[in-house]
């Protein structure tokens, strides 16, 4: 028999698998490895491809208040507003993080992505697996109607994936990075576009639960862009 879903918290049970990653709910252990794992370094210090620079802080400050963030997205989790980090993990640890993110999404159906994988696991295909798992979620699991994904103009990595995917650039903004301006590139998939590269071997699990808990269901925008 399956086991039931946590009818406290069900977002602790929410799971994305595909044959080379998965990405999971963090626990308070995964929290702890992947701080460490963001101090042993995620980018070359010369750059920030955060908006937020984070990472310029040193450890043990860099570890705590990346433990703290994790704490922060659980405590402020609403319908109104979530920020989701999940877990990537390959070859059963860690890598890095991929964070899904929405504003009112019963009513927008539309989430925002970022992520981040650790210096030693970059370069090996894994960020746009971790982008296409975030993305079945977001349209398969949801039922999203769009998704957004964001970054500096000379984020080369995180380019790269989003120029391999059905994305449609959207805008650019001057915004600060390390206080200085800087331009942020914005780019937008519909529903049909990713529906051109919808995958069958990636794996849900617990999605259902979490719509509950979110406030909304799965389904619903599913069925309105079929009968709309």
């Amino acid at each position: 028999m399956a086991a039931m879903a946590d009818p406290i918290w069900p977002l602790a049970e929410l799971e994305v698998s595909t044959p080379n990653l998965a990405l999971r709910y963090i626990t308070d252990e995964l929290a702890t490895e992947l701080a460490m794992l963001a101090a042993r370094g995620i980018h070359d210090p010369a750059t920030m491809p955060f908006t937020e620079p984070w990472t310029d802080v040193e450890s043990p400050r860099l570890e705590r208040n990346t433990v703290q963030y994790f704490w922060r997205c659980r405590a402020e989790v609403t319908p109104e507003h979530w920020d989701i980090p999940l877990a990537v993990m390959a070859d059963g640890r860690p890598v890095g993080v991929c964070t899904v993110h929405a504003e009112d999404f019963p009513q927008h159906r539309s989430v925002t992505t970022g992520s981040w994988l650790g210096r030693a696991h970059q370069g090996r295909g894994l960020g746009k697996e971790m982008r296409q798992a975030a993305l079945h979620l977001i349209f398969a699991g949801l039922g999203a109607q769009q998704a957004v994904t964001r970054a500096w103009h000379d984020n080369a990595a995180s380019l790269a994936v989003t120029r391999s995917l059905p994305y449609v650039r959207t805008g650019d903004a001057v915004e600060l990075r390390r206080d200085r301006q800087d331009l942020m590139l914005s780019f937008t998939m519909t529903r049909d576009a990713w529906n051109t590269i919808r995958r069958s071997d990636i794996r849900l699990t617990g999605v259902e639960a979490v719509a509950g808990q979110l406030g909304f269901s799965a389904h619903r925008g599913q069925r309105e862009r079929q009968h709309g």
